[in-house]
């Protein structure tokens, strides 16, 4: 029996036993309700057809009832007549008082509630039953989307006081059905191992506890189909199509078995490429963006990329909703195509306002100069988005997101909404601890990055132990000018005892003071200038070595020297923090001035270029070189001005500094040349991707500390890394091996020195 006969069957029988008592029509003066207990009266009113006042009759009956059955908020329903007063009697439905998850593990309790929700299954609604039967089917279709097929459900019902009652389910998940094999049929052209190879389902492998990519979902199996069509339509065959699919899972649920059939088609060539419609741009600068051209082999892939460039470039010129249709024409006989890409720019549109939220802290002054898209200009795709990058590379904020949605009764005007998430800006070192070779170690830096949300920096640093104590205070401005041009100061005492770190023994006291200027030079590159002055107290220990002494011996002990540097940045890199996109360059060479008490140069040239590989994984190639020497009545760079290199920035798993030559004593010396490169890896933390603050690396270290240029005797290592920006500050970890330590430098004096595990470690505020 259908639900819609048996509904109307209920209804008549409704009609028939709970009738009004009396047959004939009446006015009625009151209507009463009975037997109500959360729901108020007015509900009940409001969905009641029928009024005081009206007439009422058996007619009327069967819609009253239908219309408050129809609810959903009562079990029962009756009508009785009392003189003129109208009687409602009602026995409602329970309310879901609490839902209790047992035995849930691979779907969490809020992903459960959220499904159930959707079929009106949630605490604090009335309980239908009805629905109660659909919680099975809803909550396998999640399992099964993750792969559970042995999945067994069962429910119970309580019921408490004041008309509520208790659901509690009980899930026994199962185990992970694998995928046992997967079979491509129909493919002549690309053999199956080649396609497999594209898909994100495989069999099980020894990465798929991390991967789970033996784990079937309709999900993924949708996306590796829209997979392997691309792969097919981006080679030329433009009828490739996929003609069914067969999932099947064997009896005891534990194994699936996918096939896909697939019908590959011809290859198809283009023929003609042509652009039409309103181009408004010079076409000869469009020309320049086409990806595709006559002769070559069809790909969806380049004539996609061909109309984002177009698209893109219209942007730029205020045509933010332009339209770049492909248009092909298939040529079956000739096994050709010829595409036309009709352009329709729609119309240009100009920014009306610039909007900034989420800054709390921050001024809304220090975001909106780093815009490069004007308010009342036209809209620019490229310096909407230019102005994202550069927010995001502030370093004041964790996300930042940008819409431009139309005004609302404008058809040439947008607005342009930045969203931000503000993290500390704020950066607190501190340190306590003991080492038998520095003993008692006392540490503290404090930065702020975003001085009272200014965008001003202050820098104050305090360090002491048996190898150092230090203060410092440094200012920078980086808006010193509307322009852009930044200022800075940094004034420092350093007083060094460098024999406790096992570098050469010697100890110096140096009181430095400097100003610094940058300038802009366009939106990727920037000039800085710094002069400092510094004076250097320099003494021996009963342990200096036959090199410092006889330096000592040559220059005297106490330098004044006033020193201007200058230096070149070139800098693309899409954020500050855990960068992923771009690269960066630095040149920068110093020298004292002539007729300073010491008088020499030093130049460094520094590279790092971001490649993103796939989804969360980025390449970092990074390499450095710097070389020193002295001029005019210094023979050359002082030994305290050596490079140093190993450790945390330089070449992990070797000691910090320890690199490079030695002096008479056996104790690192540094050089006058550096060079240094490595390799990184860079990918998400496994069963965390979706954390941004966390990353982990691979890589390969190489360099070389010496007094001359070469690539003889560089030293190496590989291992892993980690990077978090903790709420307790910015962590960076390493584990790395040495590829050729040795135990006796080639001059014949000790040798490397390990360390295998190195970490920094500061405390955001």
């Amino acid at each position: 029996m259908k639900l819609n006969t048996f509904s109307r069957f209920l209804l008549l029988c409704l009609f028939f036993s709970q009738a009004v008592k009396g047959d004939e029509e009446f006015v009625v003066e009151d209507i009463q309700v009975r037997g109500l207990q959360r729901i108020s009266v007015g509900t009940v009113y409001n969905y009641l057809p029928v009024n005081v006042g009206e007439s009422f009759s058996l007619d009327n009956v069967a819609p009253a009832i239908k219309a408050l059955f129809k609810t959903g908020f009562f079990k029962d329903v009756s009508l009785e007549r009392e003189g003129s007063t109208l009687i409602v009697n009602v026995v409602e439905r329970p309310s879901i008082a609490k839902i209790i998850f047992e035995g849930n593990k691979d779907l969490s309790k809020d992903d459960l509630t959220k499904a159930l929700k959707k079929i009106g299954l949630a605490e604090g609604k009335v309980f239908d039953r009805q629905v109660l039967d659909k919680v099975e089917q809803e909550l396998s279709r999640q399992y099964f989307s993750h792969g559970k097929y042995g999945l067994k459900i069962t429910t119970e019902v309580s019921n408490l006081t004041r008309n509520r009652v208790g659901i509690r389910i009980k899930i026994s998940e199962g185990r992970v059905a694998k995928i046992k094999q997967i079979n491509i049929v129909g493919n002549t052209v690309f053999d199956e191992k080649t396609l497999l190879s594209k898909l994100e389902l495989n069999t099980s492998n020894l990465l798929s506890f991390y991967t789970k990519d033996d784990q079937y979902s309709k999900q993924k199996l949708s996306a590796d189909l829209e997979t392997l069509r691309s792969y097919y339509l981006d080679r030329g065959y433009i009828n490739f199509s996929i003609e069914s699919t067969q999932v099947a899972i064997t009896p005891d649920k534990k194994d699936i078995y996918v096939t896909i059939n697939v019908k590959e088609g011809d290859v198809y060539t283009l023929d003609k490429v042509k652009l039409a419609g309103n181009l408004i741009v010079p076409p000869e600068e469009l020309i320049k963006l086409m990806k595709v051209g006559p002769g070559e082999i069809f790909s969806r892939k380049n004539a996609t990329e061909t109309s984002k460039a177009i698209s893109d470039r219209l942007g730029d010129d205020g045509y933010a909703f332009a339209n770049v249709n492909m248009v092909p024409e298939i040529n079956e006989a000739k096994k050709t195509v010829d595409m036309t890409f009709f352009v329709d720019p729609a119309k240009r549109v100009y920014v009306r306002r610039i909007n900034f939220k989420g800054n709390s802290k921050t001024r809304d002054e220090v975001l909106r100069r780093e815009m490069r898209q004007m308010e009342s200009s036209w809209a620019s795709s490229s310096k909407i988005e230019r102005s994202k990058t550069r927010l995001e590379r502030l370093g004041y904020f964790e996300e930042v997101n940008v819409e431009t949605p139309p005004v609302v009764g404008s058809a040439d005007q947008i607005d342009v909404n930045y969203s931000v998430v503000e993290k500390p800006s704020g950066n607190l070192m501190a340190g306590i601890g003991f080492s038998q070779v520095q003993g008692i170690i006392l540490n503290a830096n404090i930065a702020q990055d975003n001085v009272f949300g200014s965008g001003k920096r202050v820098n104050i640093a305090f360090n002491n132990s048996s190898y150092m104590t230090s203060y410092q205070f440094g200012f920078n401005n980086p808006y010193f000018t509307v322009d852009g041009v930044s200022q800075g100061y940094n004034l420092g005492y350093t007083k060094r005892n460098a024999g406790q770190i096992n570098i050469a023994n010697y100890t110096t006291n140096v009181a430095n003071a400097g100003v610094n200027f940058g300038i802009p030079l366009n939106e990727f590159d920037n000039l800085r200038f710094d002069l400092d002055v510094r004076h250097t107290d320099l003494s021996t220990t009963d342990f200096s070595s036959t090199q410092i002494r006889d330096f000592i011996n040559k220059e005297g002990n106490t330098f004044l020297t006033l020193s201007p540097a200058i230096g070149w940045t070139h800098d693309t890199l899409n954020r500050a923090i855990f960068p992923n996109k771009g690269g960066q360059q630095r040149l920068s060479a110093l020298a004292t001035v002539p007729g300073s008490d010491l008088e020499y140069f030093k130049v460094a040239y520094k590279h790092q270029i971001y490649l993103p590989l796939a989804k969360d994984f980025t390449f970092r190639l990074h390499g450095e070189v710097a070389y020193g020497n002295g001029y005019g009545k210094t023979d050359s760079l002082p030994f305290f001005e050596n490079y140093f290199g190993g450790g945390t920035g330089s070449v992990r798993g070797f000691k910090n500094n320890t690199l490079g030559p030695k002096d008479s004593n056996g104790f690192s010396f540094g050089g006058s040349t550096k060079i240094i490169g490595n390799a990184e890896l860079f990918f998400p933390v496994p069963f965390m991707p979706e954390t941004k603050s966390v990353r982990l690396g691979t890589f390969f270290d190489a360099g070389r500390i010496d007094n001359n240029f070469g690539l003889n005797n560089l030293k190496y290592s590989a291992g892993i890394s980690g990077e978090w920006m903790s709420p307790f500050g910015a962590l960076s970890v390493s584990a790395a091996l040495p590829l050729n330590a040795t135990t006796t430098a080639p001059d014949g004096t000790i040798g490397d020195t390990k360390q295998i595990f190195q970490f920094n470690f500061g405390q955001n505020f």
